[in-house]
């Protein structure tokens, strides 16, 4: 089982996403926005994100980037 972020800002996509990995036996939280997901990956101890690139507050890229500045593997 892994800790599986999804970081993606339509509801629709973001719940079919979590619905299908939680099926899966996977342990899935979610964000809407790239600030509240950068937060998540930062404090949650997730191995994976799933995330979209073009995102309200901090697009996927930046995101990406933010988390290898701090550290995050």
């Amino acid at each position: 089982m892994a800790r599986i972020l999804i970081v993606e800002d339509d509801p629709a996509i973001r719940q079919g996403l979590a619905d299908s990995l939680a099926a899966a036996g996977h342990e899935v939280q979610s964000a809407a926005d790239g600030e509240k997901g950068f937060q998540m990956a930062r404090r949650e101890g997730i191995d994976l994100v799933v995330m979209d690139l073009m995102l309200p507050c901090k697009s996927g890229e930046d995101v990406c980037r933010d988390l290898r500045l701090a550290g995050v593997r």
